[in-house]
């Protein structure tokens, strides 16, 4: 394991905060591929490179393990979980249930009274000069869009599931605007999809955010597995 890049030893914080500290950075090192997927680790090696006392590092560790981001075993110590692209399929699956009913339920309502849409318009109706650059800023905002249509649509749960399940996904799906024509891309079937929706053509937006989102799938699959390959991340 490579040394991170900070030193939260000389804090007053308590060893709670100091997991929860632990924990954001691991998991932010696993989505940036700075941890790769498979790699073998100790939690003194852990809490070498953060300069942490072992006690939250493990606190740390094993809540990354009930989310399904790490696995231990007694004798190898830990693992950075190999990805497993059936899961995230299935994933995207209830993703695009759970989307195309909110989009159906988006264009029954009255637009002019929904903060979320508004915002959505002032973010994505943009022109190709305004597009956003930065890959992590972009893919942000791009889960946020897809969040937000969910929110918009007026079911909590669903809101909830789904976000749970957006922040399963980041791991890959952050790596769809790691090519150019992917930024242009999303930008231009989000803006088809907005249009849909504030024309009230429930079956084309339905349509359209199953094929974005099958689209941004079948991409970070494939940019994933050429990045495993060549193990070249950014």
């Amino acid at each position: 394991m490579k040394e991170a890049n900070i030193n939260i030893k000389n804090t007053s914080k308590s060893s709670d905060n100091l997991s929860e500290l632990v924990y954001q950075r691991i998991k932010n090192d696993i989505f940036d591929f700075k941890l790769m997927p498979g790699e073998r680790f100790t939690e003194s090696e852990v809490a070498k490179a953060y300069d942490v006392s072992r006690t939250p590092i493990r606190q740390a560790l094993y809540r990354l393990q009930q989310e399904g981001y790490v696995d231990v075993s007694f004798r190898s110590g830990w693992q950075i979980r190999p990805l497993n692209f059936r899961y995230y399929e299935e994933l995207y699956d209830v993703r695009i249930v759970l989307e195309k009913d909110s989009i159906r339920k988006l264009c029954q309502i009255d637009h002019h009274n929904s903060v979320e849409l508004s915002v959505l318009k002032d973010l994505w109706l943009v022109q190709p000069s305004e597009y956003l650059k930065d890959i992590k800023q972009l893919s942000q905002q791009d889960e946020d869009f897809h969040c937000a249509l969910v929110r918009a649509s007026g079911n909590n749960e669903m809101a909830r599931i789904h976000r749970d399940l957006s922040e399963r996904i980041r791991i890959i799906r952050r790596l769809d605007f790691s090519k150019d024509y992917r930024v242009d891309a999303t930008y231009q079937e989000h803006q088809k999809i907005l249009g849909f929706i504030f024309d009230r053509h429930t079956e084309q937006a339905i349509n359209a955010i199953e094929a974005h989102i099958m689209q941004s799938r079948d991409e970070v699959k494939k940019i994933t597995l050429q990045m495993l390959d060549s193990s070249q991340f950014y």
